[in-house]
């Protein structure tokens, strides 16, 4: 080989490298997992019992309910918009079912119907933003407080007890050694995986949130895909305080308080770009559990819940930092 084809073969490997070490740099994924990485590694430095089996399960079920909601909030998000009502959702779905079984109705009816009132009150959310043209957030501003009072009306302001013994399974039991709401949220993931990467539907998501326009001029119904989205935000929504009604053993009216704002941090920390079009719900469930490794480290290291909401401020706007970078 001359000399003048040697600087040529060996540029073009380092070209290669180059390329790949880019697109990892501009994968969703990659500083998601960078920051559980971090804080992985930092938590177990400053605190011995964070690394116990036990402890790792608690992070992974205190994490299963934001989690379950954020898949939801990853579906709104992605098409540009958001769903501030995902929280009361939670909790009006989860007193609904907890009032149904005090009173006597089978179980399967009573979670079936707190379901269909989280999943209505998503697809009334998707009518208002899809053919009322209501900009998302302050339709779901009102349903927020809307699902609120509901539940307060519904519940007197009381907790809803009387629950059967056996429906405590899904909030606190385990199946092959793993619990419940765990194995819950991870087959929400795995659905909203399979329908965000595998359907049709999934492709429209991020072609409304990439160009609303251009998305319907190619003829893609757009109201329909966000009433769809907005829907499956109730959903996740409904499933998720289904969780937490049985693993409290009570219908709770005000459970759901700050569960939205959890949730979109969840979205932001995976990745997800806030303006719509990018992201993976695979790096919701990153950012997720990454948030519920904080919220447990910080509580092992005695830090005060006033503090931790600060950190956990700082952690989000440095994430939509760097988004709004990698994205110029």
């Amino acid at each position: 080989m001359s000399d003048s084809t040697q600087p040529a073969a060996v540029a073009a490997p380092r070209r290669q490298r180059r390329s790949r070490a880019t697109r990892m740099l501009h994968s969703p994924m990659f500083f998601p997992l960078l920051g559980f990485i971090a804080v992985f590694i930092i938590m177990s430095l400053v605190n011995d019992r964070f690394l116990d089996v036990s402890n790792i399960e608690n992070v992974a079920r205190q994490g299963s309910v934001i989690g379950i909601i954020a898949v939801g909030m990853s579906f709104a998000i992605f098409t540009g918009g958001i769903d501030l009502s995902v929280g009361p959702v939670m909790a009006l779905s989860g007193t609904l079912m907890a009032g149904l079984m005090a009173a006597g109705w089978p179980a399967p009816v009573a979670i079936a119907a707190g379901l269909c009132v989280g999943s209505l009150f998503g697809a009334f959310n998707g009518f208002c933003v899809a053919f009322g043209r209501m900009p998302p957030i302050i339709v779901t501003l009102a349903t927020m407080g809307a699902a609120h009072g509901l539940a307060l009306l519904y519940t007197g302001g009381y907790p809803i007890s009387g629950l059967p013994s056996w429906f405590a399974w899904f909030g606190r039991g385990s199946l092959a050694g793993i619990q419940v709401p765990i194995l819950i949220m991870l087959l929400v993931y795995a659905a909203g995986y399979v329908v965000l990467h595998h359907t049709p539907f999934g492709r429209y998501v991020y072609a409304v949130g990439g160009n609303e326009e251009a998305t319907r001029l190619t003829g893609i119904r757009v109201p329909r895909t966000k009433m769809l989205v907005y829907s499956i935000s109730g959903l996740t929504a409904a499933i998720a305080g289904l969780v937490i009604t049985a693993r409290l053993m009570s219908g709770q009216p005000s459970i759901g308080e700050g569960f939205e704002l959890d949730a979109i941090a969840a979205v932001v920390l995976g990745g997800a770009a806030i303006s719509g079009g990018r992201g993976v719900v695979l790096g919701t469930l990153v950012g997720a559990m990454l948030l519920a490794m904080l919220n447990n480290g910080l509580n092992l290291m005695g830090v005060s819940s006033y503090l931790q909401d600060v950190i956990k401020g700082g952690i989000i706007l440095l994430a939509v930092y760097i988004g709004r970078g990698r994205d110029a």
